[in-house]
């Protein structure tokens, strides 16, 4: 089984991929962000760093779905089929200019063209993974990142609420795979009862393609 989890930023994303890599003793494949040299300077300077930040995660991204797809079974912290969602937004942003999109929109389908080769073609599950807006806000400050802050930048904020917004729809377009909506504000991570509940949900949602 190869699940996938998507999601805004600050939702609980990692938390719920581990959780599930725990429960099904297999690997978790976690987003490029720690490491990540570009997330910093586009934060400081989107417009300059929109388009290498995105080929950047594209080019990462790529490579965890291949070896994903490849393997037994695996969970992936947010995954290819997304990564479009914030190209096209910074490119309404201004920060990609039509052309970089064009570009970045042509090698995303390539990639998605070489993964309908392999024997194993997409995710058996997406699991996705939303809250309310203000607590979102709250997750982001607590985890403390230095370039996500948003107090004294409401540009920054107000990137955050078009993202939030825009990943409601992308929900709702989605058809790769089977998919699942977990709201992790009622069922906080935190809380060990409201683990074992999301684990249910998820492995009750598998059985019915496992038969």
């Amino acid at each position: 089984m190869v699940i996938i989890t998507a999601g805004m930023i600050g939702v609980g994303k990692t938390t719920l991929t581990s959780l599930i890599a725990d429960h099904m003793g297999t690997k978790a494949f976690y987003e490029p962000v720690g490491d990540n040299p570009v997330l910093p300077l586009y934060y400081g300077d989107p417009k300059q760093y929109g388009f290498l930040l995105q080929i950047y995660f594209l080019n990462k991204r790529f490579g965890m779905i291949k070896a994903a797809l490849a393997d037994d079974n695996n969970v992936l912290d947010r995954s290819i089929y997304e990564d479009a969602l914030f190209t096209q937004e910074n490119n309404k942003e201004g920060n990609i200019s039509d052309t970089e999109l064009d570009v970045y929109m042509t090698l995303l389908n390539n990639m998605m063209n070489e993964l309908q080769q392999m024997p194993k073609k997409a995710p058996d599950l997406m699991v996705y993974a939303e809250t309310d807006f203000a607590t979102i806000l709250y997750r982001i400050k607590k985890r403390g990142r230095d370039y996500e802050q948003f107090e004294d930048n409401q540009q920054l904020q107000d990137y955050y609420f078009k993202m939030w917004t825009a990943y409601k729809e992308w929900f709702d377009a989605y058809d790769v795979s089977p998919k699942l909506k977990i709201d992790l504000q009622k069922y906080d991570l935190e809380d060990p009862e409201n683990q074992q509940l999301v684990l249910a949900m998820i492995d009750e949602e598998l059985a019915k393609y496992r038969d």
